[in-house]
């Protein structure tokens, strides 16, 4: 299908305005085909001109325009002809559409748990039209109404308050003015939790067999939305604009979430159907307020174009991270930013599909999809953290309040928000944006240090030691702008040090030089663990001092200061990413510091990356096993002392089954028996274990669908497909592939979890046929999967054989001219990680001549 172009768009914009849609959906024809009607009420502002409308259907039956037939042969690409406008239109077209699988349009998917089936709308980014017809564009937003015809035992939701005005018939409230993929409808035996807040109405819905985990995470779940709600509505001086405010939890959705107004949808893995770390309901509650903040941020006033979604998403990410600060028990939430959303973004940052975080040429709607990643998020976030040191806060939220009040219900470029801030501050914002909207790449920041001996301390005279620590003599800090992206960003930081537990020194700066002296630290005592950036305060690549670097083993643990300590491991990751920090360091500090973390975030974020990405990328292959049973010790002694039921036990408890090679002990854990508390009877903890046990080849595929049937789930089922894709049998890795890449109406999800079973294996040999058959048979897919879900497919079915052979095959691929935005993307993304994974085993191959112990 033809993708929208920035000047189409332009161009369709400055000729029509839309007036309203009426969409009538039948939902009741079988869980095929879907019918839809869609009137359009619309200007034309120089009659006698063409336009079009985009419909991507099974098959359109009719459509008029103005009480003329238009012939549904003319579509091409998803457009219908719409010859000879008027000054006032009306169009109706009647189509029969298809369901997905595939997380995009209109998703339908069975809960094997009851077999019944449950429907969500997911329009974005240009999906709207496999779902009705309409001008695809988020600057023409317009008022809908919705009714939907579905099977009786169904509950309709959407965008507006929904009333069933007959057995089957639902009719949605008039909304305000929304862009086309805002627009959503959740249909099916939904189960619900209600109450009210403030004067809104409140909704909580998932599938029937999710009940019981509904209900009881219903009250966490409300309180930081009333927090949300009251918070936005003092920060912003708008009150919520949508009427009722509903979160749905569906199955097999593409992202974390979607902001519909009044109908959020939401992964329904946020329904924990187990135990849950503290850090998971940290991320939960940052879900639920990012969602909300976009109810101002995106849905109130709307980007015109792709290429100012920042508006959108680096702004929900900022405002979420405050609100959580500011308003509910999560006031460690730039912590975790720091070691989650950040640590994504950063990677991004490495990638060469690196961007800036606005002004991207978005020259159609599937390539702004691209951008949707760690920079339009965790910078942006950063980048407004950056401009409220710049302007002051008081100044940034009069603007941020301007901007929202002027632009309301419309739409907002980069230089609406600009003016806005300028106005409110007084400040010309012009080089400042220039360096860190418009301009991508990041800073790297370090400090050098020199100590001496301090005044006055009298040295051993015999072994010429002196009797007191070295004092600080020199200190500057040094910014150095990426090659290939230079600019001037000015930085608002902090620099700490520590010494066994105590600070010994701390200076905030604001470095408009790439040499900034630190005199504040002359005379202070020299700290053993030092940390540019300290508070996190900024976006830049931080360069740990080797003394620094050496000192982590005995001194991070006792760092008092948890979003320091998150910027270290923030700073391990990325020097190991960057071929400057050997992995063996890395696990050297977690063996060290791991068991007496404090903070939820660092702790169970630290387990999962050294499990899943440190030690299988860049541990040599003939080295793993030693690095994993180094976790394992450290999950054991963690566990052996943790308190029950705690997220210190809970952490412990998934990294030794996940790493230990413990035959009799995985045995017991998956068949129930020694459990640690609270883990009784949690089938999600269970799949880690017969994950395990599975592809380490002491269980076989019988096994694995034992356990499958103990869990006839959603989340069950796709889990039993990742285990049966690890066995380590060559007939159990065809048949993984050919499930992956043959045509059998897998959803998103299940694609995901057969491509990362399938690299699971102990040696390469096993799998090594499947690399040339990724290039080959993966990127093709495109002809029946979405572009947002197989973006996905391919990161996670990307080859997990870092030799130089994939290098060349990955190089040879990106060659190619008939991939789609998407798959390049992610293709990109992937072997710049093969390529970090190459550089690093080639710089520190004799930290592991021999194995790790």
């Amino acid at each position: 299908m033809r993708s929208l172009t920035l000047a189409e768009a332009r161009e369709r914009a400055e000729l029509i305005a839309v007036t309203s849609y009426a969409v009538e959906l039948d939902l009741d024809r079988g869980d095929q085909v879907f019918g839809s009607v869609s009137s359009i009420t619309f200007t034309c502002g120089s009659p006698g001109a063409d336009s079009w409308v985009d419909v991507k259907a099974r098959s359109v039956e009719g459509a008029t325009l103005n009480g003329v037939r238009l012939d549904p042969a003319g579509i091409r690409d998803g457009r219908l002809p719409l010859p000879g406008l008027a000054a006032d239109n009306h169009l109706v077209v009647r189509s029969t559409m298809g369901y997905s699988h595939d997380g995009q349009g209109l998703h339908r998917a069975t809960d094997p748990a009851d077999r019944r089936d449950y429907v969500y709308g997911h329009l974005f980014l240009d999906a709207a039209p496999t779902v009705y017809a309409c001008f695809d564009q988020p600057d023409l937003k317009a008022p809908y109404d919705v009714t939907v015809r579905a099977p009786q035992d169904w509950v309709v939701l959407g965008n507006g308050a929904a009333s069933q005005v007959a057995p089957g018939r639902w009719e949605l409230a008039t909304t305000k003015p929304l862009a086309t993929y805002f627009v959503t409808v959740c249909a099916g035996p939904y189960v619900s939790v209600l109450a009210e807040h403030d004067g809104i109405p409140l909704g909580l819905h998932a599938r029937a067999s999710l009940r019981e985990p509904l209900e009881s995470h219903a009250g966490q779940l409300f309180e930081v939305t009333r927090q949300s709600f009251d918070y936005f509505h003092g920060l912003f001086g708008i009150r919520y604009p949508f009427g009722e405010y509903h979160q749905v939890f569906v199955p097999e959705f593409n992202a974390g979430a979607m902001e519909n107004p009044g109908c959020v949808t939401l992964r329904d893995q946020y329904l924990f159907r187990g135990a849950a770390t503290r850090d998971e309901l940290l991320s939960r509650a940052n879900t639920v307020s990012h969602e909300m903040s976009h109810m101002w941020f995106g849905d109130l006033v709307t980007m015109r174009w792709w290429d100012d979604l920042w508006l959108n998403e680096s702004f929900a990410e900022y405002m979420s991270h405050r609100c959580l600060v500011d308003a509910t028990e999560y006031s460690d939430a730039w912590v975790d930013s720091s070691i989650v959303r950040k640590v994504w973004g950063y990677g991004a940052e490495r990638s060469p599909s690196t961007h800036p975080v606005a002004g991207v040429a978005a020259l159609d709607a599937q390539s702004a999809l691209q951008n949707f990643d760690g920079i339009s998020y965790a910078k942006g976030a950063a980048v407004l953290r950056q401009l409220i040191s710049f302007v002051g806060d008081d100044a940034f939220l009069d603007g941020v309040r301007a901007y929202l009040r002027d632009t309301s219900h419309g739409n907002g470029t980069l230089a609406d928000f600009l003016g806005a801030i300028e106005r409110a501050s007084g400040r010309d914002l012009g080089p400042w944006s220039d360096g860190w909207l418009l301009t991508a790449g990041r800073d790297s920041v370090s400090v050098e240090l020199v100590t001496g001996p301090s005044a006055g301390s009298a040295g051993d005279p015999l072994t010429g030691e002196s009797a007191a620590p070295a004092v600080v003599t020199s200190a500057r800090l040094l910014r150095v702008p990426p090659a290939d992206h230079p600019a001037d960003r000015p930085h608002a930081l902090d620099v700490a040090g520590w010494r066994d537990g105590v600070e010994v020194v701390r200076v905030t700066v604001t470095v408009t030089d790439d040499r900034t002296p630190l005199g504040d630290l002359l005379g202070a005592t020299a700290p053993a663990v030092l940390v540019p950036n300290a508070g996190d305060l900024t976006w830049a690549r931080v360069r740990l001092d080797d003394a620094t670097l050496d000192g982590l083993p005995a001194q991070l643990g006792r760092v008092p200061d948890a979003q320091a300590r998150a910027v270290v491991w923030s700073a391990l990751i990325d020097g190991v990413h960057g071929a400057e920090v050997s992995p063996s360091t890395f696990l050297d500090v977690f063996a060290a510091t791991w068991t007496t973390e404090a903070n939820a975030s660092i702790l169970a974020r630290m387990a999962l990356y050294a499990e899943h990405r440190i030690v299988p990328h860049f541990v040599p292959r003939v080295a793993q096993a030693a690095a994993l049973a180094r976790l394992a010790d450290s999950a054991r002694e963690l566990l052996g002392r943790a308190e029950e039921g705690t997220t210190r036990s809970l952490a412990a408890a998934r990294l030794l089954a996940g790493t230990s090679d413990d035959e009799t002990l995985l045995r017991a854990w998956a068949g129930g028996s020694g459990l640690p508390h609270g883990l009784e009877d949690d089938g999600d903890f269970r799949w880690i274990v017969v994950r395990n046990l599975a592809a380490r080849g002491l269980i076989g595929a019988s096994a694995v669908d034992a356990y499958r049937a103990k869990d006839d789930t959603l989340q069950g089922g796709l889990n039993a497909l990742m285990c049966r894709a690890a066995l380590p049998a060559p007939a159990a890795k065809a048949w993984a592939w050919e499930q992956l890449t043959g045509r059998h109406g897998r959803s998103n999800y299940e694609m995901v979890h057969l491509a990362r079973g399938l690299w699971m294996s102990p040696d390469d040999a096993l799998v090594a046929g499947y690399v040339d058959r990724f290039f080959r048979d993966v990127p093709g897919m495109s002809g029946w999967v979405g572009e947002d879900a197989l973006s996905r497919v391919v990161l996670a079915a990307f080859p997990k054989i870092f030799t130089a052979e994939t290098g060349v095959r990955s190089s040879a691929a990106l060659r190619r001219e008939d991939l789609t935005p998407g798959v390049r993307r992610s293709l990109v993304d992937a072997d710049a990680e093969l390529r970090e994974a190459l550089a690093s085993r080639a710089a520190f191959a004799t930290d592991f001549r021999t194995p790790v112990s």
